[in-house]
């Protein structure tokens, strides 16, 4: 018989199955929150994945070694205390991003924010949806349409599955992109030496400038890091919350960046996925097993943030919702979304850090016990607007700085600006 506690105002906490309560309207009752280890599960095998080593190795072959660790330490230090303050934001009141959302743009504002980022987390979706097939189609010849349906299929599955099924995947997928990263890295470092890869220059063929490292490092999670409410509404406190957003900024995506930079400066033509394929017989069973488990964690990861949020707009069910917006990321997916990966971590970079800036503004600074109240709040898309459009103008004119850094920056103080009076008021 299925276990309920009752908990004062805040609804019924569910135990007891393997389909929970996953909490689309209303904030994570205080009895139903995780622990540590779950939470901590969640964000540890979000970033750790072949895309952001992927980002490591563009970084470094743009800057070379040397400049290149240093770009993915301060990009990943900058995530951290960005996604870090939101958790905060989340565990202490328990609300998934569009509350969160809520409380600063307002009851029916949020809906272009929170619309917006959700969307945006499908587009990621289809992204990562891709990638499996490509890397399939390119280490075994697999049918590409092919490998890429059955991808999509089985994280969409695990998205179904709730915040446990994150926590699970989490918790496989980390150790084993670990422990097959040192092993790739081990191979490559033993053949080119380790003087050769601290002292790679870069590609002269794809030089890029530190700025844009900064963007490329900070955009590739920054949609999915702003609606990092939606898991660490789960934490039980905001401690707990900073402790495993830590796990995955700086420390996980840290890990798969040195993999991916180490490999391109030593200058041999593989990944942690090829490494493992090209071992042949039994380690191709395991390479695709990695692979997908790999790049089921982010997928899952960002097609719940997606469906949380749309299930919040239209009032619906978070597993409904899921389904619906796997297939639509399927399709996109398909269609081949994955060779506009660079232009989609430009578009991020530009849009989305202004609406988590904000949000800590607004609540850390200028109104510490708003509540949700007003329809609308003006003053947030004034800031949002301006942050963006800066940003935008420094991506065509000044590519030299970060256009993540940049929006981020100017919107918060934008919005400091125009709220003074607000932060008055409030605090009468």
């Amino acid at each position: 018989m299925q276990k309920t506690t009752a908990i004062p105002d805040q609804g019924v906490v569910e135990t007891g199955t393997v389909l929970e309560n996953e909490y689309e309207h209303i904030a994570v009752p205080v009895g139903a929150r995780k622990s540590l280890w779950s939470v901590s599960s969640v964000w540890i095998g979000f970033p750790m994945i072949l895309t952001s080593a992927l980002t490591g190795s563009q970084v470094v072959a743009g800057l070379g070694f040397m400049q290149g660790m240093l770009a993915i330490v301060i990009g990943n230090l900058i995530m951290f205390g960005y996604v870090g303050l939101l958790g905060v934001l989340s565990a202490k009141r328990g609300y998934n991003f569009a509350l969160q959302a809520s409380t600063t743009f307002g009851k029916k504002g949020y809906m272009l924010g929170s619309g917006l980022l959700s969307t945006l987390v499908v587009g990621w979706f289809a992204v990562q949806t891709g990638m499996t097939g490509t890397f399939m189609n390119t280490a075994f010849g697999t049918n590409l349409l092919l490998a890429t349906l059955i991808a999509g299929l089985i994280y969409m599955i695990v998205t179904f599955i709730g915040i446990r099924g994150l926590s699970i995947i989490g918790a496989i997928s980390a150790p084993l992109f670990f422990i097959f990263g040192i092993w790739t890295i081990a191979s490559v470092i033993s053949q080119s030496g380790w003087g050769t890869i601290a002292a790679y220059k870069g590609s002269t063929s794809a030089p890029i400038t530190f700025g844009l490292a900064l963007t490329l490092i900070i955009a590739l999670f920054a949609d999915a890091g702003t609606m990092g409410a939606d898991y660490n509404r789960w934490a039980k406190n905001p401690g707990h919350a900073l402790i495993a957003t830590s796990l995955a900024f700086p420390f996980a995506q840290f890990v798969a960046m040195f993999f991916g930079g180490v490999i391109t400066a030593a200058a041999v033509n593989t990944d942690v996925f090829r490494f493992i394929a090209a071992q042949g017989g039994f380690w191709s069973v395991i390479a695709v097993l990695f692979l997908f488990i790999n790049l089921g964690s982010v997928c899952s990861h960002v097609l719940y943030n997606a469906a949380v949020g749309w299930s919040h707009i239209i009032g619906g069910k978070m597993r409904i919702t899921t389904i619906v917006l796997g297939i639509i990321g399927i399709i996109v997916a398909i269609l081949g979304i994955y060779s506009y990966f660079i232009s989609w971590l430009t578009v991020l970079g530009i849009l989305v850090p202004p609406i988590g800036a904000i949000i800590l503004v607004d609540q850390f600074i200028i109104r510490k016990k708003a509540l949700i109240g007003e329809n609308y709040r003006l003053k947030p898309f004034i800031a949002w607007a301006i942050g963006s459009a800066v940003a935008l103008f420094v991506n065509f004119q000044m590519p030299h700085f970060s256009t993540a850094i940049v929006g981020l920056v100017v919107a918060g103080i934008v919005y400091w600006i125009i709220s003074i009076n607000d932060r008055e008021k409030a605090e009468a």
